[in-house]
């Protein structure tokens, strides 16, 4: 029953919180989707230039180009995460 006070007290306490900060402006908003955009690009482009030049350099029957964008895609992604997540706060 004591977790359950705690708990609805936290979220309570959040909320106050959030009534009392300003709300983001728009800049906030375009700024965050610019950085999103950015964090999962160069990752990607550089996959993109490291497959190419295995692939350039070892031949093989397999596309070191698409599984190395795969991969920046994919570590893009989790750094985007990372950024919103720290700027977003604990919430």
């Amino acid at each position: 029953m004591e977790k359950l006070i705690k708990k609805i007290g936290d979220k309570e306490a959040r909320k106050i919180k959030a009534r009392k900060e300003k709300p983001e402006s728009i800049l906030f908003g375009l700024g965050m989707f610019g950085l999103v955009g950015w964090a999962v690009a160069i990752p990607s482009l550089i996959g993109i230039a490291v497959g190419v030049w295995i692939d350039t350099q070892w031949p093989s029957r397999y596309s070191w180009t698409l599984m190395s964008l795969i991969i920046g895609v994919g570590l893009g992604c989790l750094n985007a995460w990372y950024w919103v997540k720290r700027e977003s706060g604990q919430d």
